[in-house]
């Protein structure tokens, strides 16, 4: 039974109001900033108002006869006097002024709670920045905090949000151990449950210890400004990058910084491995950026889990071929491996010749693979090859043939990947829960954050190269047949896919699911496992056998 959508106003209820109180706040703050003088003179007439009474209530019975008579007496002189009715209302004005003035002592200095946490701090850190050897420690039990913790904020509830530590200079901050224990020992002193950035300047001798926001994790898929050869693999912090992109979340737009990937003939890093656990989001993130590249090019999905996740894909203009079998997954992979000879061929020509490369062959063309070691056993037992070493090619001249290799794997399968998969896929993503020797071998090197306690699906980590290790968040892209998915998200997705179209010269072979041709609009149903064989064009050349030397 499938399930109900929730009304609009249900699912996007929360997000209205959380505006609306945004908003209301800021009204608010306003509004006291500008009538901040009229409220001070307000509360200190009232404060006068209240001595008064409080003076008349003392006075007694027999004094308060005498006392209104010379108040009578003080008020008609003053009405006589020049000026004097507006020098006694500036006078009142100015006393209330002061009567009621904000005198709220200034914090100058940490709470009782917030100076024992300090200190428990700087105790449990003398073990690890002091040495018997050293003369004057800056680290010594019952020593000054305030001298080595710089900068410091607490949060409403007391815990720290914010911290400076100044270090010897003997300390060794270029190990990578000494580092995790220092980042171990502050993260659970400073409270667990929030994720926390690290800081090292090595030519300072400080650290600087601050809290995380978490990352959004409503942004869905969506048509993203970007240039031709740019794909978004996520949203990072906003510090970490130097652009933001427009987005939207339901009926509002902001900027939002992302993690872009560069491919195409000037990349430094052509090809992308994604590592995760099952419901970490990799298959998400490969349906996002198969979605981003049939704007401007071609892709062939290779899906070994076989549970027909990409069925949505099958037959879409662009999409040349989904498959989820070995004998399909062999055969595209070879015509990939064919067509990136191809068009190096061509391009080598077209130099050579003085003409330009020919748009056939500078259309992008994106391979995906989603488990490639799925196949790897059945491939052995039937003695066929493995369908991971026809990507020798792609892998080794698809820069220059403008091909781009995206595979995901799991953890417990990362061994059975080839060498050549791991050497040429250098632009590398991990998705889920994942302890930071992972993280290192993966990524090539460790995260300066700590993982959260709870990871939502699309969360983990990216590295470009030899760039810095960046947070990441995978836009929501599920699978649009999935009863699980939600309305919003299932209508994101199908107005990203283009028209189904049935090319001249294809071949559509059914596998025994019924194949549903029809438009992005239409309802889903069962999983269409279609797969698209694309044949050889008319004017393309013959299949070379070897790749000819790069001239």
């Amino acid at each position: 039974m499938a399930r109900r959508p929730l009304p609009r106003i249900l699912s996007s209820g929360s997000a209205h109001i959380a505006r609306s109180r945004v908003m209301a706040r800021s009204a608010a703050d306003s509004a006291t900033d500008v009538l901040h003088p009229l409220i001070t003179i307000t509360r200190g007439l009232r404060m006068l108002a209240g001595s008064g009474r409080r003076k008349w209530a003392a006075t007694p019975k027999e004094r308060r006869g005498p006392a209104l008579f010379l108040v009578a007496a003080c008020v008609l002189v003053v009405a006589l006097l020049p000026y004097g009715p507006l020098l006694t209302l500036i006078t009142v004005m100015a006393v209330a002024g002061w009567k009621g003035r904000d005198r709220t002592p200034a914090r100058n200095g940490p709470s009782d709670a917030e100076l024992q946490r300090l200190r428990s701090l700087y105790e449990a850190l003398v073990p690890y920045f002091s040495v018997p050897e050293d003369p004057s420690p800056l680290f010594a039990h019952g020593g000054e905090w305030d001298k080595a913790f710089d900068e410091y904020e607490f949060d409403a509830d007391g815990r720290l949000t914010r911290l400076r530590v100044s270090y010897p200079a003997y300390f060794t901050d270029g190990e990578d151990s000494s580092r995790v224990r220092i980042e171990h020992l502050l993260h659970a002193k400073s409270g667990r449950g929030r994720e926390y950035h690290f800081d090292w300047d090595e030519e300072g001798n400080e650290l600087v210890m601050s809290v995380l926001p978490p990352l959004p994790t409503d942004i869905a898929a969506q048509r993203f400004v970007t240039a031709p050869g740019e794909t978004v693999l996520g949203f990072t912090d906003a510090a970490a990058v130097r652009r933001t992109v427009p987005v939207t979340e339901g009926d509002t737009t902001r900027d939002a910084p992302p993690v872009l990937w560069r491919t195409g003939a000037r990349s430094t890093e052509p090809h992308l491995l994604v590592v995760g656990r099952p419901g970490s989001g990799t298959t998400s993130l490969l349906r996002s950026i198969a979605l981003q590249a049939l704007a401007h090019g071609d892709v062939v999905i290779v899906e070994g889990n076989g549970t027909g996740e990409y069925a949505s894909l099958s037959g879409r203009t662009g999409v040349l071929a989904v498959e989820c079998g070995l004998s399909g997954a062999l055969s595209g992979l070879e015509w990939a491996a064919n067509e990136t000879e191809r068009r190096l061929i061509a391009a080598n020509r077209a130099r050579q010749s003085g003409h330009a490369v020919p748009e056939d062959a500078k259309r992008p063309l994106w391979l995906v693979l989603d488990r490639p070691s799925a196949f790897a056993r059945p491939a052995a037992a039937d003695g066929r090859p493995d369908p991971q070493e026809l990507l020798q090619v792609p892998l080794r001249h698809g820069r220059a043939a403008n091909v781009t290799v995206v595979v995901a794997e799991q953890f417990d399968t990362l061994d059975t990947l080839t060498r050549t998969v791991r050497t040429h896929t250098r632009a590398r993503v991990v998705l889920g829960a994942a302890t930071r020797d992972e993280l290192t071998s993966v990524l090539g090197a460790p995260p300066h954050t700590t993982p959260t306690p709870e990871t939502p699906t699309g969360r983990g980590y990216a590295r470009l190269g030899t760039g810095p290790v960046l947070r990441l968040q995978v836009p929501a892209t599920p699978d649009p047949y999935d009863d699980a998915t939600s309305e919003a998200h299932r209508r994101a997705v199908l107005d990203l896919l283009p028209d189904r179209h049935t090319a001249p010269g294809t071949v559509t072979e059914n596998t025994g699911t019924a194949t549903r041709a029809a438009g992005p609009d239409a309802e889903p149903g069962p999983a269409d496992r279609a797969r698209v064989k694309p044949r050889p064009r008319q004017s393309q050349a013959p299949m070379p056998t070897a790749v000819p030397a790069e001239g």
